[in-house]
């Protein structure tokens, strides 16, 4: 495999098909850079592809989106509004002062609110020589970011012709891609997220060691302290950053071993699975009735207060970039609105001390919606608590639906470099089991694996408010 640092760097044009004669020129100006690899629909997209999908997938792992603005392109509604949307939920997860996104004016216009925290280039005709040279400056120091090998750029006028067919492109496209970064730069992530976190959530002070009887600590009070509300109504619950207790010793070899693993951060996790009043309120906004995935109705479906399920992990990770997009200003510097990463999820579920279940090392079937409570099928997501809470105050956190998360499904121990939001076919972990799930199958370290774009009438998915995971 091609070395991270030997890679091109991958810039993603944003345009207007009525802008295509300067897209065409840039694209191409910007092929002849041997350190460069732009991507342009016409080039990369083939016969029968997802056109959505594709594009979403191109601007996601990218290095850089160019913006090309354009009176035409800011005031017509299409897909170039789509792709900006998309980009501007990646630059959520980016760190902060990284260039990602790069509006280029092709004529005078105004850009649009959203990209107005950002510095904008001119690429007017009759100036393209000299906003190129300025544009490769941004460039390069992206590239410089990032770890990539570069040389000096090639002087504008020398163009290198296209020889190749999309087709032969394709297939010599250089492996690897942005999120192939060295286990030491994520740490340095994890360590500037964490910084951070400490300096900007409202003063909170990191959470002491959390009792381990259950449900007893569990006050009204207590709850109310730890409790962090979004303006839509969404609660979430504090963890403490420090080292738990992970795995076992007596289950499964993927289960195994039992080990300390440390999270070096606070983090809030929902309180409560994602029920259907919620998520409909993402499905109406967004016009959709009847989810993308499947024939489910959920936009005033009865069980409002039932977990949102029938989920694809897409879904999900759709969901949380809108929320973000919705709530950023309510959120703490440095953090977002993302799926839990599986050791965030176990620990919100067992606590420190490396319990079976959420409330002891007892099964109790009035703790939890499984197949010894006889429902046959789910329960509102706050029908079992606070008997059945965490020592966190998490909620159905084992039973009634199975819930994704963003990390890859790999052997102990667990370390960060088995989480990713560019998951492509991988499987990925799923925990908490569901309704017809027995004791044995119900305990906080058991886990589940599934592949993307499987989805089921018993998986469903909730929030976390934390730092972006590293990429």
């Amino acid at each position: 495999m091609t070395s991270v640092d030997n890679r091109p760097l991958r810039v993603f044009l944003c345009h207007s098909s009525n802008d295509k004669p300067a897209i065409r020129e840039l694209y191409q100006k910007l092929r002849a850079e041997p350190w460069i690899q732009p991507w342009l629909d016409e080039e990369e997209l083939y016969p029968g592809q997802d056109w959505e999908t594709e594009i979403e997938k191109a601007v996601e792992s990218s290095d850089v989106v160019l913006v090309c603005l354009s009176n035409g392109s800011i005031n017509k509604r299409g897909f170039v509004q789509k792709e900006l949307r998309f980009a501007l939920d990646v630059a959520l997860e980016m760190p902060e002062e990284t260039i990602f996104i790069v509006p280029l004016r092709l004529e005078e216009c105004t850009p649009p609110r959203s990209l107005r925290d950002w510095q904008y280039s001119d690429y007017f005709e009759g100036q393209r020589e000299r906003a190129l040279g300025r544009l490769l400056v941004s460039l390069k120091m992206r590239a410089d970011s990032l770890g990539l090998k570069h040389g000096q750029p090639t002087p504008p006028q020398k163009m290198k012709p296209i020889e190749e067919t999309p087709m032969q492109k394709k297939e010599n496209k250089p492996e690897g891609n942005r999120f192939e970064k060295s286990y030491a730069r994520a740490q340095k992530l994890v360590a500037e997220a964490n910084e951070r976190v400490q300096k900007n959530i409202e003063g909170r002070k990191p959470a002491e060691a959390i009792p381990v009887a259950q449900p007893e600590h569990l006050t009204t009070d207590w709850i109310a302290k730890n409790k962090l509300t979004l303006s839509n109504g969404m609660e979430f619950m504090r963890v403490p950053a420090g080292e738990f207790l992970m795995g076992s010793d007596t289950s499964v070899d993927s289960e195994k071993p039992l080990h300390s693993a440390n999270i070096p951060y606070d983090y809030w996790l929902a309180r409560f699975p994602m029920a259907n009043k919620l998520y409909n309120e993402y499905l109406k906004a967004n016009g959709k009735m009847i989810l993308p995935y499947g024939s489910a109705l959920r936009a005033f479906h009865d069980d409002r207060d039932h977990p949102a399920v029938d989920m694809k992990w897409l879904n999900a990770i759709a969901y949380c970039r809108w929320l973000n997009s919705i709530y950023k200003a309510e959120l703490p510097s440095g953090l977002i609105l993302r799926l839990p990463t599986e050791a965030e999820w176990e620990k919100a579920s067992r606590g420190i001390d490396g319990r079976d279940y959420p409330w002891g090392n007892t099964f109790d079937k009035n703790k939890c919606n499984s197949g010894h409570s006889g429902h046959n099928g789910t329960t509102p997501v706050d029908f079992y608590s606070p008997q059945g809470d965490s020592p966190y105050g998490c909620a159905d956190m084992v039973g009634n639906v199975f819930e994704w998360t963003c990390s890859l499904f790999m052997p102990y121990p667990y370390n960060r470099q088995n989480e990713t939001e560019r998951i492509n076919n991988n499987l990925i972990a799923i925990r908490g089991n569901s309704y017809f799930s027995t004791a044995k199958l119900l305990k906080t370290f058991i886990r589940g694996q599934s592949l993307p774009s499987n989805n089921a009438r018993i998986t469903g998915f909730r929030v976390c408010l934390a730092p972006p995971v590293p990429k």
